[in-house]
């Protein structure tokens, strides 16, 4: 989502490729709404030009059958390769298909052909403000499936990093969720050929990592250890259980709290590029590509490339800003504040996130944070109540590390994808008059930075739990 709360700019006129919607057609259209499994609902709808998505959510829900309480869950998506919105209520999809070309030119670097080619969507998937911690109260088995689908595609495709032993897990669960529990180990490994190896666990580990003759030499070889596996952990799981209905519901709910684990579980992702550090005799540098996670957790720089975390930062972690291009060629930053320490002095570090979609990130940040303080302030009778799709129900951040020993703490281990890698990132240091670097603690008066967390909520990042260096 590029921001529930971010309104979608006006259609810039010296690019617009399409018509007006003036004269929209009023006559009954046929409609296809996309599930994440690639199915789709199929609708009639009178209006289509005037129709909003509060009243297409009615006709979605009752066609999928989802109950008024776990409607909050889900929301819609414009989506496409290129760009991903969530629409509020009030949003009219036609007339935003209209104006897609406006806010691909306005919010990506693709080229007029990609854009003249691009179509978008309209999907119904997770709502990026609902709270993890309901997510795990629903029991409407079609409710968990959807959001199962939209969790199984984010780890299969690598967008959520994680660690063997989760992978496994997760594939395990997925066995159990599409064939039943309590196969025999031939069933299973038939069933395994059946929807093949992809189907459960990250493309990125199929494909491993040891060059072009490593492949040729030992990609059987990883496929048939991967199965064997794959396999170890289906029978560890099914022990003792059965093949029943409630038992689906069960490993269902069981895949989504796996997943809970993983910091940025239900973030909406953006597309952008950080500097690399300078390298070599010639200090040659460049730029990474990376993906920025935003939640109601926090904020998630992932490096594309190798699939792991760079930078995790929950809110109160964080000072940030969106600056625009000043000139040509400049481009649009959004800037990460936190604390970090330079020759083992402490310094305030600044990560540029060059991208298009800046303004957008900029923008749910923002929103995110007040929806926290809501929610923080109605769970000490403080400031009034939170409405139920707003607040975040308390969900650890990256920097609110679980109980000791539990799950999560098995996750920051030194080399856990989870962990932030600060060493490897290229940032700026906050030196006063160009002479000493200045401590900036504990309430970041001398910030950058407006935008920020209240300081009486500010919480000094903790180096060894949510920033270790990988």
């Amino acid at each position: 989502m590029e921001g529930d709360e971010c309104d979608l700019p006006a259609p810039d006129s010296s690019h617009s490729q399409r018509g007006s919607v003036a004269s929209s057609l009023t006559r009954a259209q046929d409609v296809l709404v996309y599930l994440v499994s690639d199915s789709a609902v199929h609708l009639t709808v009178e209006g289509i030009g005037c129709t909003t998505v509060q009243e297409l959510g009615r006709s979605v829900r009752e066609a999928l059958g989802v109950p008024d309480s776990a409607q909050e869950a889900l929301a819609f998506w414009l989506s496409s390769p290129l760009l991903e919105l969530q629409l509020k209520p009030k949003h009219q999809p036609y007339k935003l298909c209209r104006q897609w070309q406006d806010l691909l030119y306005r919010f990506t670097d693709a080229s007029e052909e990609d854009i003249s080619l691009d179509e978008p969507c309209l999907q119904y998937r997770r709502n990026v403000f609902y709270p993890r911690l309901k997510e795990l109260q629903i029991d409407d088995e079609g409710v968990l499936r959807l959001l199962y689908d939209e969790a199984r595609l984010n780890i299969l495709e690598g967008r959520y990093p994680c660690d063997p032993e989760h992978w496994l897990s997760l594939g395990a669960l997925s066995l159990a969720v599409e064939f039943g529990s309590g196969l025999d180990e031939q069933k299973v490994a038939s069933a395994i050929k059946e929807k093949k190896l992809s189907s459960f666990l990250p493309s990125h580990v199929l494909g491993g990592s040891g060059g072009f003759l490593s492949t040729l030499r030992g990609k059987a070889g990883r496929q048939a250890e991967l199965e064997q596996s794959l396999l170890k952990e289906y029978h560890t799981l099914s022990q003792g259980s059965t093949s029943s209905a409630q038992m689906s519901v069960h490993y269902l709910r069981q895949y989504l709290s796996t997943c809970h684990v993983l910091p940025y579980y239900g973030c909406a992702f953006f597309s952008g590029e950080i500097d690399k550090p300078a390298q070599g005799i010639l200090h040659r540098s460049g730029r990474k590509s990376v993906s920025v996670g935003i939640s109601l957790d926090g904020v998630y720089v992932m490096d594309i490339k190798e699939k792991h975390v760079l930078l995790g930062l929950c809110f109160k972690e964080l000072s940030w800003d969106h600056t625009y291009p000043e000139g040509e060629g400049d481009s649009h930053i959004l800037w990460l504040e936190f604390d970090g320490e330079e020759a083992g002095t402490p310094v305030n570090k600044l990560l540029k996130i060059y991208s298009k979609q800046a303004e957008l990130m900029s923008g749910l940040i923002e929103f995110c944070v007040e929806l926290r303080s809501v929610s923080d302030g109605a769970a000490t009778g403080t400031d009034g109540a939170a409405s139920p799709s707003q607040a975040p129900a308390g969900q650890a951040g990256s920097g609110d590390a679980a109980p000791r020993g539990g799950r999560r703490g098995k996750l920051r281990r030194q080399n856990s994808v989870v962990c932030s890698r600060i060493h490897t990132l290229s940032t700026i240091n906050y030196v006063d008059d160009g002479k000493e670097i200045k401590r900036l603690k504990p309430k970041r008066a001398a910030s950058f930075f407006t935008r920020q967390v209240p300081p009486q909520t500010y919480s000094a990042v903790q180096v060894a739990e949510s920033l270790e260096q990988g």
